[in-house]
């Protein structure tokens, strides 16, 4: 998202932030006991509720605005149970585009259980490259549809730190225009997504694509919205068809590696992430993999990937991604961020080419809106491979 507005929105959230209890990292604020009350009886408080205004401008959107929402905290006394965070917000923007979104990560009592993922409807309008590693900035055309996306996850951890379950993913898409203005002289339709030879006439119709698939993740991280130290090993297969309700049969594996460790100081983070996504059977252009970041930096198609790159710049069936982010604590509720990343998209697995490898990367900085909870709003600047720089806003880290 370019974001020259999205400073004032987080200089605002600073009195917001002001007013809540001090409280180190990964503690409880405790409200003061009366003399008369026993110390037993005093309570932390587990839960923050608080609004978080949304504001942002691009080319694609004009001006946006809106309001967001967030539950921060652990649903439990325990707290060796790691915070959960429950986001919504809603906004729309001068050409008439709009979003309203439900995001998710909760840790249920003990861990028993772990519970994230997303429900989106989206009425926005892209931009369209083509497919594969060569796809050309000369190509750029415009794609407006609507699109509902539901992607919940369901595990329960079987071992410490080790968790098991199911993933299911549906995404509905209609409404497909092509914007007035994409034609040649003599009346040809330039629009890239009417000539790429790759994407079939159905799949500029209404499409429903509905997946079901096992997910095994092993998770050390201290604090999963903003880990000091910790690894994640997350692997899954998405099973993709009709018997699902789906218009489209195939099948999506991902492995996603992530390491986090201070560096130097306590101070300092490093922070890395491998991620590989690959496809086989009938693939339709919306769901393939794809680098860049997106809108808000929701959850949808790995959106948080190369930051600096315009969201799905590059498509194709197999991806393969690595970025690295060095975090620096500040001063009072502020840290700052350097970060870059590399990665490719292929059609074949085998056919990935290293001349044609794509490069992002920038910095930006953090402010801690609930420290307790290590729930930090990001305002980055970053640019990359077939892509003017731009700002990106959102809240937490992007990994």
């Amino acid at each position: 998202m370019r974001f020259p507005f999205a400073a004032l929105a987080l200089a605002g959230l600073a009195f917001t932030a002001a007013a809540q209890s001090v409280a180190p990292p990964d503690t409880a604020t405790v409200a003061a006991a009366a003399p008369s009350t026993p110390a037993a009886d005093v309570k932390p408080k587990r839960i923050t509720i608080l609004p978080i205004p949304v504001l942002f401008f691009q080319a694609e959107t004009g001006l946006g605005y809106g309001l967001g929402g967030l539950l921060s905290g652990r649903f439990s006394d325990d707290t060796l149970t790691r915070p959960s965070n429950i986001r919504v917000q809603y906004w729309q923007t001068q050409k008439k585009q709009s979003l309203i979104q439900l995001v998710h990560t909760v840790y249920t009592p003990g861990e028993k259980f772990y519970l994230n993922g997303e429900i989106s409807a989206y009425d926005i309008l892209l931009y369209y490259y083509g497919t594969g590693p060569r796809s050309s900035s000369n190509d750029e055309s415009e794609t407006a549809y609507k699109l509902f996306i539901v992607n919940q996850r369901l595990q329960k951890q079987v071992a410490p730190k080790l968790f098991f379950g199911a993933q299911y993913r549906f995404t509905g898409m209609r409404d497909i225009e092509i914007p007035a203005g994409t034609v040649d002289a003599v009346g040809t339709n330039v629009n890239v997504l009417l000539r790429d030879p790759r994407v079939t006439p159905r799949q500029r119709e209404d499409t429903r694509v509905s997946g079901l698939g096992p997910v095994i993740s092993y998770d050390t991280r201290d604090v999963p919205l903003a880990a000091f130290r910790g690894n994640l090993l997350d692997a899954s297969v998405m099973f993709n068809g009709s018997g699902l309700g789906s218009d489209y049969r195939f099948v999506r594996y991902q492995l996603d590696a992530r390491h986090f460790q201070p560096v130097f100081s306590e101070r300092t983070i490093l922070a890395m992430q491998f991620l590989g996504q690959f496809h086989t059977g009938d693939v339709p252009f919306r769901e393939l993999a794809g680098v860049g970041a997106n809108l808000g930096g929701t959850l949808y198609n790995n959106a948080n990937l190369m930051r600096g790159i315009y969201e799905q710049r590059f498509r194709d069936r197999q991806m393969v991604t690595f970025q690295a982010e060095l975090r620096q604590k500040l001063f009072w509720r502020f840290d700052g961020a350097v970060f870059g990343s590399v990665g490719n998209v292929s059609n074949y697995i085998d056919k990935f080419s290293l001349n044609q490898t794509k490069y992002a990367g920038g910095a930006g900085i953090r402010f801690n809106f609930v420290r307790r909870d290590r729930l930090n709003l990001r305002l980055d600047y970053a640019g990359g491979t077939g892509s003017k720089p731009g700002i990106l806003f959102a809240i937490g880290e992007a990994f």
